[in-house]
């Protein structure tokens, strides 16, 4: 797993199970990469043709957008939280055995037939994962201030931008499973997290979650971010708004200010 991934032992506290990703490494696929890995498809020149980009991949910008003032098109999905996937009790969590060698018995736990499109995905979620510990760590996530079903839509920033003070983090995102897992990640370069007080074009207010990447050289030629923006590896910081079911952890703050001002 590497050093990187001291600060990953978060399940017992939370009352989590979260996924690490141990591999930290770039790929050199031909495909397009998404902010996981994971390959998607988009223009060869976004820049000339949002209208023809996946809306999803609007999540991207860079350090010198967080201004106030500035205004960008925003992607941010909405879910009806009754059909999401809930956290568990630390009782429920823990009598469900949570391991690749229990998944028969899991797949009759949750009435699923083998060879299901969930039991598949259950089975994808359980080898990509392992079981965290206790951990002193705060976390911060994007909040919706008004209710909208409108998914995509120019937001301004409404005031300065607060840095929340991250020494290291791990960013969580969602996995399908019948109760609620989250893929966890960590970068050993450094990293912002940034608390950004947005209004939509209709009058919808999200105070949004963002990270900034500011070593990109390392990353994959086919990182997504690189054909939304039109940058090159290195060329430039990578910042990216999460929706409001993903998550990002950052050790407890020690300091009574633990929020502070980019400009």
């Amino acid at each position: 797993m590497g050093a990187e991934f001291a600060f990953k032992f978060f399940l017992l506290y939370l009352l989590l199970v979260m996924c690490v990703d141990g591999k930290g490494g770039a790929r050199d696929d031909s495909q397009s990469e998404g902010m996981h890995g994971e390959p998607v498809h988009v223009h060869d020149h976004p820049s000339s043709h949002m209208d023809h980009m996946d809306h999803s991949l609007l999540v991207f910008f860079t350090l010198n957008d967080l201004k106030v003032g500035r205004t960008m098109p925003v992607y941010f999905p909405k879910k009806d939280p009754s059909k999401s996937p809930r956290l568990l009790p630390r009782e429920d969590a823990n009598s469900i055995p949570f391991s690749y060698e229990k998944f028969p018995y899991l797949l009759q736990f949750f009435s699923f037939s083998n060879g299901s499109p969930q039991a598949l995905a259950m089975e994808d979620t359980l080898r990509e994962c392992i079981l965290g510990s206790e951990s002193r760590f705060k976390v911060v996530s994007t909040t919706y201030l008004t209710e909208s079903s409108i998914l995509l839509q120019n937001y301004t920033i409404l005031e300065v931008p607060k840095e929340v003070p991250a020494p290291k983090m791990v960013a969580c995102h969602t996995m399908p499973y019948p109760y609620a897992v989250f893929y966890c990640h960590s970068q050993e370069t450094k990293n912002k997290v940034f608390m950004v007080s947005l209004i939509g074009e209709n009058g919808d207010r999200v105070e949004a979650l963002a990270v900034c990447h500011l070593d990109t050289s390392q990353w994959s030629r086919n990182h997504v971010s690189f054909k939304v923006l039109g940058i090159e590896p290195g060329s430039s910081d990578v910042c990216h708004f999460f929706p409001e079911d993903n998550l990002v952890y950052v050790p407890m703050p020690t300091m009574s200010n633990n929020l502070i001002n980019v400009m």
